[in-house]
């Protein structure tokens, strides 16, 4: 047994949550809309979102952020940004060839998002390949975060390690949340990532999918559909993302009716910030219902302003 797993169980069951959020940091350009010759420079990414959402929302977790950056300047940005955040960055591995990845984005008049992106050198394609940070260094968390994405910017090698990894982890305590967040782009082909979101759906503990995700990667019609597939994969527990419609518990508990969104601005990071309230709440020991209503509250506020991460002022 590691050190980690060992002050994991030896911990007191009112400890605070470890929580790991592993993906990839990138560089946000927002463009103006009427200053076109004008571009916002943010940070983002959809599990660094949920990382520092879900920090705010609880405060005395140990959230960390897993990934690997470069040691250029935007790098060194991004980590004061993570740490003015409290998120705890010893997990973050530096490369001195390689440099966040970048992307720009600009939204529609009904606030969809497009994007455009530069990430094939992205130092956190690395991870799990080159250490640090090493899988061994997860074992001491209670929760470890990831989506689709995460799984699809590793390298084949460093994605099945993970996947392997899972079991033991989990048979010692620790539990795995998944969000099958769906980027085409990033993967070599539609069964590819099928085969690879499946095998995550069947470790995860706490399921975050989006209903629009879902059927796209599966080739689905209907909710039903999805809802059966993933009880079919052993999911039991979690919310199933549906919009503006509220989500959907998946172990079956009646919630809502949930209010939509009273305006609509930015799409980006609705989900990441669901996710984020979501498991905020069941960290805390709250009730499904309340853990939806709070994921749900927290996206309707997210998407009435314009990029991923509000000022800290406006999360409520």
């Amino acid at each position: 047994m590691t050190e980690r797993e060992t002050r994991r169980m030896e911990a007191p069951s009112n400890a605070p949550p470890r929580v790991a959020c592993i993906g990839e940091a990138m560089v946000e350009l927002a463009l103006d809309d009427v200053a076109p010759d004008v571009a916002r420079v943010g940070f983002a990414g959809d599990t660094l979102n949920t990382a520092v959402y879900l920090k705010r929302a609880l405060p005395e977790a140990h959230v960390a952020y897993v990934t690997r950056l470069g040691t250029d300047r935007f790098s060194e940005r991004m980590i004061s940004f993570m740490q003015a955040e409290g998120l705890a960055t010893d997990l973050v591995g530096r490369s001195h060839e390689r440099v966040p990845g970048l992307y720009a984005i600009t939204t529609d008049r009904a606030g969809e998002r497009s994007f455009t992106y530069w990430r094939d050198r992205s130092a956190a394609r690395q991870l799990f390949e080159v250490e640090p940070p090493a899988l061994e260094d997860l074992a001491g968390f209670d929760l470890v975060f990831l989506s689709a994405i995460s799984l699809a910017i590793m390298s084949a090698e460093a994605r099945a390690a993970l996947l392997e990894w899972l079991p033991a982890y989990r048979a010692g305590g620790g539990r795995l949340a998944f969000d099958s967040n769906w980027r085409p782009a990033l993967w070599p082909d539609r069964p590819t990532a099928r085969a690879i979101i499946e095998a995550a759906w069947r470790q995860t503990d706490i399921a975050l999918p989006s209903l629009d995700d879902e059927l796209a990667i599966f080739g689905e019609r209907q909710e039903g559909e999805v809802l059966a597939r993933l009880r079919e994969f052993g999911v039991r527990s979690g919310a199933l993302k549906r919009g503006a419609a509220g989500p959907l518990a998946l172990d079956g508990t009646p919630a809502g009716p949930f209010a939509p969104a009273t305006r609509v601005i930015d799409s980006t990071a609705a989900g990441d910030s669901f996710n984020a309230a979501y498991l905020a709440a069941r960290l805390r020991g709250l009730s499904e219902a309340e853990c939806l209503a709070a994921g749900h509250a927290l996206a309707a506020r997210v998407v009435g302003a314009r990029g991923a991460i509000l000022p800290r002022e406006e999360t409520g």
